[in-house]
């Protein structure tokens, strides 16, 4: 661990490449970068991020960190071609040591930069190229972990062949190595100024010194060493990792658990620093309009510790994000000393109890970002988690008898949330719910809801896999209509809640997801009270959207309207009035398709609602068993050759 390495390192010969392998070079790994962001008033993250890259994503669901690299026998790193498979294992001094001079060389240009504008550039593109590298051999030792660290099965076991034993110890030497790099980089808090002041340089044409570079790879490796440090444990399944080297030379011990500790404590401890030297400058009243971080890649870092220790209470039990910050901020509000794991933070601060004040807010202002890295426009609950709310909700109606209330809860968050997909990404194709492609589908689904399955059912208990929560909502309030039949005081009061929900503005800001769950929750009502009326009020408000709407709005109305047809159908009364509105607004869009100045590629986009209306009024002939309830109406076109073209 204390081996020096010199200037003149190189490292063994490693089997031969062939020059075509090494030609398609790994596309360049997530970084901290706030050269495109610093002025951004969107308040997005960079895009060359660990978020909106979707690295923080991939490491929460332990997804492969680059998928689609180092999927050649062999990988450059550092200048040299390496074995894919086994380079961290064989070489792992080495390749750390190779890492470390990286580190020396950018500080060395650091230290040694003038102010010569000559050598900007020069300078500039020297520490970007460090420093990529070593980003670049970052990403490839969270590869290497994902693909090939396995456990040991058992630590009395023999290996039977020198590369395993090597294997074996892979775990511990890495810890070592992490440990000795935490104390090459040392704190931000210690970085000298000349390279702390990096945090206010502007963006200067894409050209930074090399203090710019130089503080921003430090953030990457404190990240990268959490991140390390968090997926060396999920490898291991449990297992306790000892640093052996270190407990034999200190006789202390340092594990992967109490090394992630002391590294997020002296993190969380260092950036706060940074935010009490940064409120020093604040006045109250830009109190708000002022945050607290210094430039957007330590903004970045702090959304990438809330959620990382969110899921790490949420999964493994420890502590929460807010739970260290509580820890954190007392001593300093109540004027005690800190605690021991937050050694170094300043204790000169200005107003202790208005500091607490400015950054709790600003970094609760930062849970609003996913782990994408955009900004979510609701707080609140995750799809995945309402979808359990509700399916319990459901369950309890089943138990017991359908709440009015409950119902009218859960309206109100629906009716603000209409356009969502409500889908949960982990669930993949299986969470998207029915789709519904023709009206005989969508009445199909309507009738799905108005019937749940019994409670111990497989529909049931698989529910949550099958059915979005704004479908089991539904299922909800069909039960609560249901129960009464006589359209007294409930059903009226839920209808009431439902319509008031409507205005024009409200219908001309539904997407096609919307005006998918406005037909679907119109269908459902429709259903279990008075068809008729339902259907007329239904109507009414898809009559504010506007007669030029999308290509696509129109073919979800005129779906819409056949499903409400086809129930008319069902319960044999006439379609006659829907039927006469269907074709007359079929015929306004016929008629601009036929129209000789209407572009192609308009009429392409007008072919897809056309289609849609003749497969649907297909599908209500089949269906109707005598075709006595005015169905000949659908197709009463204004001009019979509408379709010879």
């Amino acid at each position: 661990m204390a081996d020096d390495f010199s200037q003149s390192l190189t490292p063994p010969v490693s089997p031969f490449a062939a020059d075509s392998l090494c030609e398609l070079s790994p596309a360049q790994p997530p970084c901290f970068c706030c050269s495109e962001t610093k002025d951004d008033p969107t308040g997005a993250l960079s895009a060359e991020g660990y978020t909106t890259r979707g690295s923080l994503k991939r490491l929460l669901l332990h997804l492969d960190p680059a998928p689609t690299e180092y999927e050649t026998d062999t990988v450059e790193i550092f200048g040299f071609p390496w074995v894919t498979e086994t380079a961290l294992v064989e070489s792992t001094k080495l390749l750390f040591g190779l890492f470390r001079q990286k580190i020396y060389r950018l500080e060395t240009l650091a230290q040694s930069s003038s102010h010569d504008f000559g050598q900007a550039g020069n300078l500039h593109y020297e520490a970007e190229d460090l420093r990529q590298q070593c980003v670049s051999f970052l990403q490839f030792v969270r590869v290497f972990l994902h693909r090939y660290l396995e456990p040991s099965s058992s630590l009395d076991a023999c290996p039977s062949h020198p590369y395993e034993d090597l294997e074996a110890q892979l775990p511990s030497a890495l810890l070592e190595e992490l440990f000795g790099i935490t104390l090459l980089i040392g704190r931000l808090k210690d970085l000298p100024a000349n390279v702390q002041s990096a945090f206010t340089i502007q963006n200067q044409g894409k050209i930074f010194p090399p203090s710019w570079h130089l503080l921003h790879l430090h953030l990457d490796i404190h990240w990268s060493v959490l991140e390390i440090l968090h997926l060396l444990s999920h490898k291991m399944q449990g297992q306790v990792v000892y640093a052996h080297q270190f407990v034999n030379l200190t006789g202390e011990n340092l594990t992967d658990a109490s090394l992630f500790e002391e590294h997020l404590c002296s993190l969380l401890c260092d950036l706060t620093g940074l935010a009490i030297g940064k409120y020093s400058k604040v006045r109250p009243t830009e109190a708000l309009s002022s945050h607290h971080y210094l430039c957007s890649c330590t903004k970045e870092l702090w959304v990438l510790l809330m959620h990382l220790l969110e899921y790490r209470n949420k999964v493994l039990h420890t502590q929460s994000f807010w739970s260290y910050m509580n820890l954190l901020l007392r001593p300093l509000v109540s004027g005690k000393p800190a605690a021991e794991q937050f050694s170094g933070l300043p204790t000169h601060c200005k107003d202790p109890l208005g500091f607490t004040w400015w950054l709790v807010t600003h970094l609760a202002m930062l849970g609003q970002y996913s782990r994408n890295g955009t900004v979510q426009s609701e707080g609140g609950l995750a799809e995945e988690q309402v979808r359990m709310h509700v399916h319990c909700c459901l369950s309890l109606c089943l138990l017991w008898e359908p709440s009015t209330s409950a119902v009218s809860t859960l309206w109100d968050y629906y009716s603000k949330n209409l356009n969502v997909t409500f889908t949960v990404p982990w669930l993949g194709m299986s969470g998207l719910g029915t789709l519904c492609k023709t009206p005989l589908a969508l009445v199909e689904q309507a009738r799905s809801c108005c019937s749940p399955s019994p409670l111990h059912s497989p529909g049931h208990t698989q529910l949550y896999r099958s059915a979005n929560s704004f479908h089991i909502f539904l299922r909800v309030l069909a039960l609560c209509l249901a129960q009464d039949t006589t359209g007294g005081v409930p059903q009226r009061q839920i209808k009431g809640r439902i319509y008031s929900k409507f205005s024009s503005k409200k219908m001309q800001e539904l997407s096609e997801a919307g005006l998918m769950n406005f037909l679907l929750l119109f269908l459902v009502v429709a259903r279990q009270v008075e068809l008729e009326d339902v259907a007329s009020r239904a109507c009414e408000l898809l009559g504010f959207l506007p007669s030029n709407c999308p290509p696509g709005h129109r073919t979800i109305v005129w779906r819409g309207q056949l499903s409400l047809l086809l129930l008319f159908q069902e319960r044999g009364l006439d379609v006659g009035a829907q039927a006469s509105w269907l074709a007359s607004s079929f015929n306004e869009t016929a008629k601009e398709f036929y129209n000789k100045t209407t572009e192609v590629s308009r009429r392409l986009a007008l072919w897809g609602p056309l289609g849609s209306y003749l497969d649907g009024v297909s599908e209500v002939f089949e269906t109707s068993t005598s075709l006595t309830l005015s169905e000949e109406k659908m197709i009463a076109f204004a001009r019979p050759n509408h379709f010879s073209y």
